[in-house]
């Protein structure tokens, strides 16, 4: 039998096969496998595939809902407007960014995108994603004097209370740490996520504490604990009568030398916050610290604390040689100062009514011309597209 005769036969026993109720569709079967010489599997796959003329094929699966091009648009403007975040906390932005959304929306895709799920949001932007590779140098000299009075943190926090901080400084020196250069004094509020920057000249005791100072003032709850590196700008007998003479005493510990993972908190923000959006370019010029002072506390501080969603790790624990870890809602650091129940409500309802005044996207975008404005300094021509 012909190949051309066999593919005939399909199409003439297809439409009474699939009318057939099971008794007679084996009888069908039994009689295409005996005729052309097939597999029975393989004849059952031929009689699903083929189709008699004139019916339309259907595709496999169930259809797809996420089509309008306005829903993928406004995705892709987040998800770079979040400086390329994951799909979970895209997904958790997506109800704060929603209202002002630059794009053009029918109903029916607000709708949509409301309850849409994070494996969507992931299937939608397959292609575009990037990774960031570049590391940066430390510039961390110890500060030996002071070890023996400062403990080494031994996790003794009570990590779900508001006012326990870890801080660093971010050096930008670009490829040498020769002169002097700016450098960011970041903290993180383990709790909440909150974090804060200030930009200062070098990285003398004065100038980071009064980088501190600031930095403490603008907060919206009280330090209680204060965490660091080995670094001599927090090491010092300055910082530590300043902890300690405190009404009520803050707890001043420090990390374990060499050990990262000891301030994993901060670290982390250190590369999220600071180098995804400055980059790894030499800030030698003065000028350029009262320009991040301006970016860090007007734009920087209300993006990543009141529109930009993070995850908490609740627990890990290792099965065979993996370790399982198991993370949050993510939710901002704002959302979780509302919860905390530190706050008053006077306050807290001020504060929601500052950030429903913002618009996320156009606040982004402040962020943006001020971060090349910064740029243009530090190398003498525009940068352009590559900050986020």
């Amino acid at each position: 039998m012909s190949i051309e005769a066999k593919k005939e036969y399909l199409r003439e026993i297809k439409e009474r096969y699939s009318k057939s109720d099971k008794k007679e569709k084996q009888r069908i079967l039994d009689e295409f496998c005996a005729t052309c010489s097939y597999n029975r599997k393989y004849a059952i796959r031929l009689l699903k595939k083929v189709r008699s003329k004139g019916l339309a094929k259907k595709k496999p699966g169930r259809p797809k809902v996420y089509t309008k091009e306005g829903l993928v648009k406004f995705l892709e403007k987040l998800w770079l407007s979040l400086n390329l975040g994951c799909s979970r906390k895209i997904q958790a932005a997506i109800p704060l960014w929603l209202r002002y959304s630059p794009i053009k929306l029918s109903e029916e895709e607000k709708t949509l995108l409301k309850k849409i799920s994070f494996s969507s949001i992931d299937r939608l932007l397959r292609g575009k994603r990037r990774r960031y590779k570049k590391l940066g140098l430390t510039t961390t000299k110890p500060g030996s004097l002071l070890r023996k009075q400062i403990p080494v943190s031994t996790n003794q926090w009570d990590q779900k209370v508001p006012g326990f901080i870890e801080a660093d400084t971010v050096a930008h020196c670009g490829g040498s740490v020769a002169g002097q250069f700016v450098y960011s004094l970041q903290i993180v509020d383990i709790a909440l996520g909150w974090t804060e920057a200030r930009a200062a000249w070098g990285k003398g005791e004065r100038g980071v504490f009064m980088a501190l100072r600031d930095i403490e003032d603008s907060l919206p709850f009280r330090i209680k604990g204060f965490d660091s590196d080995n670094g001599n700008e927090f090491l010092n007998r300055h910082l530590l009568r300043y902890f300690l003479n405190k009404k009520p005493m803050v707890q001043f510990t420090r990390s374990r030398p060499y050990q990262k993972n000891d301030n994993a908190h901060i670290e982390e923000k250190n590369w999220t916050n600071i180098r995804q959006y400055l980059g790894y370019q030499r800030f030698d010029d003065e000028s350029v610290v009262s320009l991040l002072n301006d970016l860090y506390t007007n734009e920087w501080t209300m993006f990543f604390n009141y529109f930009v969603p993070s995850m908490k790790l609740i627990e890990k624990h290792r099965e065979g040689a993996h370790i399982k870890k198991i993370h949050d809602k993510p939710r901002t650091p704002f959302e979780r100062l509302c919860d905390s129940g530190i706050m008053k409500p006077g306050k807290i309802r001020e504060m929601r009514k500052l950030a429903e005044a913002i618009d996320p996207f156009d606040l982004q975008e402040r962020m943006k011309n001020k971060i090349l404005a910064i740029l243009k300094i530090a190398s003498h021509q525009i940068i352009g597209e590559k900050v986020a």
